[in-house]
Formats: structure tokens, sequence, C-alpha cells
């Protein structure tokens, strides 16, 4: 089993990338973490990760699914990403398990994944209008599971948003 996890080269929330990935370890689920670009990512609070490949490196047919982390940096860096979009739509196509965290929702609906499923994000006006322009069906909790696919709304549910990974992925 095995994820690709993408995160902002900039600005990225560490607790949305660390909790999962220290409960993806513990499970025995490998991952990959890729960015804009590969090498030094820097989250919101100073942390820093190693990309280990670009997005547009990254091939659907090597992962079991797709986990998109938040933060600042998803707006500033992912939503517009072509790259990541395009990724995004390939794992929608193939059904594999599809997770985002805080602002990184709105990926998912740019791909148009979210048109008549249930999902959340992490409110600002940017962000809701995207979601709800993207055909998603609004819900304000913490964790959405939708199919094969996973929204959270907050970095205080990282561990909630990892267990619904890790839950689909078993199934």
């Amino acid at each position: 089993m095995k994820l690709l996890m993408v995160v902002a080269p900039k600005r990225y929330r560490e607790e949305e990338f660390e909790v999962p990935a220290k409960m993806f370890e513990e499970a025995g689920i490998e991952f990959d973490i890729a960015s804009t670009q590969p090498g030094e990512c820097e989250g919101m609070m100073g942390g820093i990760i190693e990309a280990k490949l670009a997005i547009k490196e990254a091939k659907e047919a090597d992962y079991d699914g797709l986990v998109i982390v938040g933060g600042l940096g998803a707006s500033d860096f992912l939503w517009s990403d072509d790259d990541l979009k395009n990724l995004t739509e390939e794992f929608g196509r193939s059904e594999k398990v599809i997770a985002a965290i805080c602002l990184a929702p709105v990926i998912l609906a740019r791909a148009g994944l979210l048109k008549g499923r249930q999902a959340t994000v992490f409110e600002s006006p940017a962000s809701l209008k995207l979601i709800e322009e993207g055909g998603a069906n609004y819900l304000n909790i913490p964790v959405v599971s939708d199919m094969n696919i996973i929204t959270a709304n907050h970095p205080t549910v990282s561990k909630e948003f990892a267990e619904a990974v890790i839950e689909k992925l078993s199934c």
C-alpha cells in the first residue's frame, strides 16, 4: 500500500502532514512526498520536509491513493496548479482513495471530483465559494467521507482525517 502526499512548497500546515504520516507509517502504509518542485518545503510554523518529486513527475498508477495537505500554502500554490489538477483528475478516474484537508479540498472541487458529493473545507469566503462552485454539498462538520473521497476542515482533526484514510484503504 502506497500513498502520494502532496504539500505546498511553503506554508503547508505541519500537523496535517505529520499526524497522518506517522499514522500511515504505523499502519504499514508507505508514502512519497510531492510538491510543485522537489526539495525542501517549509511549513507555516517553520517545519521542514523534503519533497521527493515534483507533482508533474508523479504517476497515479504508482499509488493506491492521494492525500493533499492544507495550510495557507495550499491556496497560494496548489489551488491553481494545473499539474496537481490533472493528477487529481487521474486519481478520480481510477476511483482510488483521494483525501484533502483544510484548504486543500478546493483542489478536488477544481478537478471536478466533488460534483454531487458531500465535502467539507476550512471556512473562508474563497474556499466556500470554490467548493460550492465545484458542485459539492458542503457540510460544516470536521471529516466527511463520501465513497472514495475524504475531506476534513481543520488541522485539529488531522488524526480523524488519517483514520478515515486508513479505513478507506483497508476496505
